[in-house]
């Protein structure tokens, strides 16, 4: 039997670290070796001997504590938004002068919000029009969420793909953001809500027809099997794996 992975989670006072450190406490082939909430000195990771972390953190610190491990040899699997284009490139341009290093950035570790980001991807070459909302708890910091933003992406590289046309509107004058943010050419529209957790509609329309892709995460247990997932896969795919749907086998 291997050796359990050794696991320090970064972020652990916040609520998905919470459960983050619960899972991995919870996990029988993994020990939780570091805790660190805000403040706490990244020095902890190497001192616990951590070869794995999981950042959940915040995005002011995000890109310092995942270059942190991977100029130390540490896998990295990374929940906090922020990670733009820009940072995303210099993250992989540091990761090429670490080859045995991986790091997972993943904007949802909901296996079913995953999927149905997959889903609405490929269903998007066949419908005329598409248009996505969020929804979540009025706590967010960011708007568009980051699954949002990636499923917008999804989306617009497969109509590219397949040559769809933009999808039809005929809005000549509006109130400023009441067709919400554009991304990639497709519309995202976010709701704040007390009550909510995290939701996301993805809405196809086609003459005659509509298709709607919902998922919901009603507590944040939900995240927690994908990010034992990355934990058990990152160090096997060296390097950086943009999305949570790079280590499922969806054929695509």
């Amino acid at each position: 039997m291997s050796a359990p992975l050794k696991v320090a989670v970064i972020g652990a006072s916040g609520r998905m670290g919470a459960e983050a450190v619960k899972a991995v406490d919870s996990a029988t082939d993994m020990e939780l070796v570091a805790a660190l909430g805000r403040g706490d000195s990244l020095e902890k990771i190497l001192e616990a001997g951590a070869t794995h972390v999981v950042d959940l953190s915040v995005p002011a610190s995000t890109e310092e504590n995942v270059r942190f491990a991977v100029e130390h040899g540490i896998h990295a699997v990374v929940g906090t938004t922020g990670w733009d284009d820009a940072k995303r490139e210099s993250l992989t341009a540091l990761l090429a002068e670490h080859p045995g290093t991986g790091v997972l950035i993943a904007p949802n570790f909901a296996l079913g919000s995953v999927l149905a980001s997959a889903f609405a991807a490929t269903a998007a070459r066949y419908f005329e029009s598409v248009e996505i909302i969020e929804l979540h708890h009025p706590n967010k910091v960011d708007a568009p969420s980051g699954t949002a933003v990636r499923t917008a992406e999804l989306i617009a590289a497969e109509r590219a793909a397949a040559g769809v046309a933009p999808g039809p509107d005929a809005t000549e004058t509006q109130l400023d953001g009441a067709r919400g943010a554009v991304v990639d050419g497709i519309h995202v529209h976010s709701v704040r809500l007390r009550g909510l957790v995290a939701h996301q509609e993805v809405l196809l329309g086609g003459e005659g027809e509509q298709l709607t892709l919902r998922h919901d995460s009603y507590d944040r247990a939900s995240f927690m099997p994908g990010v034992l997932l990355g934990l058990r896969t990152v160090a096997s795919r060296p390097g950086l794996v943009y999305g949570l749907d790079g280590y499922l086998e969806l054929g695509r």
